[in-house]
Parts: C-alpha cells; sequence; structure tokens
C-alpha cells in the first residue's frame, strides 16, 4: 500500500487515479467527466489577518505534491466564492457588480471550470495546459495554475480598453484573496502577468467576448 502523507490524508486529491477511484473521472478526456462537488469551505483556524498579511510573499518554486479537495475548496472560495448566499455576492468586489470573472483551473489531469454558485469544479478541457499558463518554466510542472478569465459581454456598454483595464483591476482583488489563502494555509503562489494571452485563450477555446488577465501558480513550498 502507498504510504500517504500528512498533506494527501482526509480527502482525496485531484489526480486521474485518485478520481477514478472515486469514480468522479472516467477513463476519457476531462470534457466526459462529471462536475467535482467541492466540501464546503472549513469555518475559522488558520491564521489571524496580520499574520497572514505578515506571511504574504511570491515564490516561484513549487512542489509537485497536489493539493487536497479541502484545500482546493477553501482556496477557490476564497478567491471569489459567494459570502453572501442571499444575493449571490462574492468575497472579491467587480467593477459595476459586473461579476464578470471566471477561474478556470490547469491541473495536470486537464482544465476545470470554477462554479461559485454550486461551489464545484466543472470539466472543461481534458489536455494538460499548464505550460501554456505562463512564460516561467516552473508553470509547466507546478500543481496547479489558475487563470483568470474576464467576460466583457457582462461590462456593459463601454469601450474593449476600459473593458480589460477595470477586468485587470478586479483580477487582482482576487489574486490577492489567493496570497492571503496561501499565507494562511501554508502554501506558496505567485500572481503572473507574464503570458500569452491570445495564444493561452485559444487554447482554452473561449467562448464570445472571455479573454484571459492574469494568471496565478498555487502549490505547495519546495522544500
Amino acid at each position: 500500500m502507498a504510504m500517504i502523507t500528512r498533506r494527501k490524508a482526509g480527502i482525496g486529491l485531484i489526480t486521474t487515479a485518485s478520481l477514478a477511484a472515486a469514480g468522479a473521472w472516467p477513463a476519457a478526456a476531462a470534457t466526459t467527466a462529471q462536475a467535482i462537488e467541492l466540501p464546503q469551505p472549513i469555518p475559522g483556524g488558520g491564521k489571524t489577518l496580520t499574520d497572514a498579511l505578515r506571511a504574504r510573499r511570491s515564490t516561484r518554486e513549487f512542489a509537485s505534491e497536489a493539493l487536497s479537495l479541502t484545500l482546493l475548496s477553501g482556496l477557490l472560495w476564497s478567491a471569489c466564492g459567494i459570502n453572501r448566499p442571499e444575493s449571490g455576492d462574492r468575497t472579491a468586489p467587480s467593477w459595476r457588480h459586473s461579476i464578470e470573472q471566471e477561474i478556470y483551473l490547469a491541473l495536470p489531469d486537464g482544465v476545470w471550470l470554477y462554479d461559485p454558485a454550486e461551489h464545484r469544479l466543472l470539466p472543461h478541457l481534458g489536455a494538460d495546459l499548464r505550460a501554456l499558463t505562463g512564460t516561467q518554466d516552473f508553470v509547466g510542472t507546478a500543481p496547479l495554475n489558475l487563470v483568470y478569465v474576464a467576460d466583457g459581454a457582462r461590462m456593459g456598454n463601454v469601450s474593449a480598453e476600459e473593458k480589460r483595464l477595470y477586468a485587470f483591476t478586479d483580477s487582482g482583488f482576487i489574486g490577492q484573496n489567493v496570497y492571503l489563502f496561501c499565507a494562511s494555509a501554508g502554501l506558496a503562489t505567485v500572481f503572473r502577468g507574464s503570458l500569452e494571452r491570445e495564444k493561452l485563450g485559444k487554447a482554452l477555446q473561449l467562448p464570445g467576448e472571455q479573454f484571459v488577465t492574469f494568471a496565478q501558480t498555487v502549490g505547495y513550498p519546495k522544500t
């Protein structure tokens, strides 16, 4: 029997083997897989806000170890999950309440889309696109790259330049939420603007007026 590390205990990891064993990921590509229901974020725990701010930093070296679904649940909810169920409002602000941001997850086994309303992952593509999420070598081997995507169609009748300005700003709010969660949970992360946005957008097969803003790598720190 393979040894399970302390980080991997409890909730299964997002890998082909673990998801297949759980019946959530068939042998085919991710586009035929079912949605993954994330556990509810655990209330309380972690560092205080002041301690998380002291610990916040950018890291460019990551262990290959995958994140548990429990950690991934807290990470995505902190990024832009729903914190007011009665209104559907999010943990991150958005320009004119357009809520134009989407988070795609580039994982070794494919690309998933975070669904905040149902707090779940929706299968998007069966290809490993991690290497396309940035120009630095580490992105291709890191366990998780978040890709922030804006839907310009939700932003009303303003110029394309304004849409990009406000969408890029909104992505920054989300990225800072991720930084603080990672600092509190002992994870490593870096928010990245060095990426070929149009190339990545085509690889992601983004529909309509959606466009890539930034990406952010997350994982355990390399020791």
